[in-house]
């Protein structure tokens, strides 16, 4: 997800791209980009961005509307101008994430990560608005005891990671199968990968291969798991709306937040 200067790793590329597009498109859209950044960590989830000294019993809930966008309500969302400013939320956000060390990895992550880029893009000369949302997820590896080592609470963070795995696979494999019932609900990390796989998402995936032999049968079945993704199709809608339904929605966001309007919102 991110490496060395010489070898940034794929978020670092894709806030650079992702700029580089809305600074090319600038004289036909203004893009409002924003973010938030959030680790699922023993099935809860917890804010990487609140500030220190936050209540613990803070909650974020995972809501979604008709159109089926998944939002993580009360998590600290973020405005960003440039990539810079978007590598430096990011780099706030995983210093904060939960690693521990392993029999086979000293910085094993214990947590799944998701970092979420919305756009909100409204076209100069009509005023229509389209909404957009990028989902980047750094999924914690599946374990088995007798190699990691795992023990008390570690053994109870590889079991929450390994349970949630299972639960995606499921999803992937009723997406796959066309089934009339897709269990999302099943795990908190389907939940928010809902818009991620099904709807309007184009999903890529990336898979970790190790170079040991002995890891052969982690690296098989890796591959297996993300082979499964390729056979998942969407039907793909605009998220579109006029400049005036975007007006309300945005009022609405802010009342329910308890905000005070100002005369231009209104």
């Amino acid at each position: 997800m991110i490496g060395p200067e010489n070898n940034p790793g794929i978020a670092p590329g894709v806030f650079k791209e992702l700029f580089h597009l809305v600074k090319e498109d600038y004289n036909h859209n203004e893009v409002q980009v924003s973010t938030y950044i959030v680790e699922l960590y023993n099935d809860k989830l917890i804010d990487l961005l609140k500030p220190n000294g936050t209540n613990e019993n803070y909650r974020l809930d995972i809501k979604y509307n008709k159109k089926g966008a998944v939002h993580v309500a009360g998590a600290i969302e973020k405005i960003v101008n440039s990539a810079e400013e978007l590598s430096k939320v990011f780099r706030e956000g995983i210093a904060n994430r939960s690693t521990a060390a392993t029999l086979m990895n000293k910085n094993s992550s214990r947590s799944h990560l998701i970092i979420t880029i919305c756009l909100k893009v409204t076209h100069r000369q009509t005023g229509n608005v389209l909404s957009g949302k990028l989902t980047l997820l750094d999924l914690a590896g599946s374990e088995r005891q007798s190699k990691t080592g795992a023990k008390d609470e570690q053994l109870q963070e590889a079991n929450s990671i390994n349970k949630s795995l299972s639960a995606l696979g499921d999803v992937i494999s009723a997406l796959t199968s066309k089934a009339s019932h897709v269990p999302y609900r099943n795990s908190k990390l389907t939940l928010l990968l809902q818009d991620s796989l099904g709807g309007n998402a184009k999903t890529l995936i990336y898979v970790n291969a190790s170079p040991s032999a002995k890891n052969v049968n982690e690296t098989c079945n890796s591959l297996e798991f993300a082979s499964r993704f390729k056979k998942i199709t969407n039907k793909v809608n605009k998220n579109s709306d006029s400049k005036e339904i975007a007006r309300l929605k945005e009022v609405i966001k802010r009342l329910r937040k308890g905000e005070d309007l100002d005369d231009n919102t209104i």
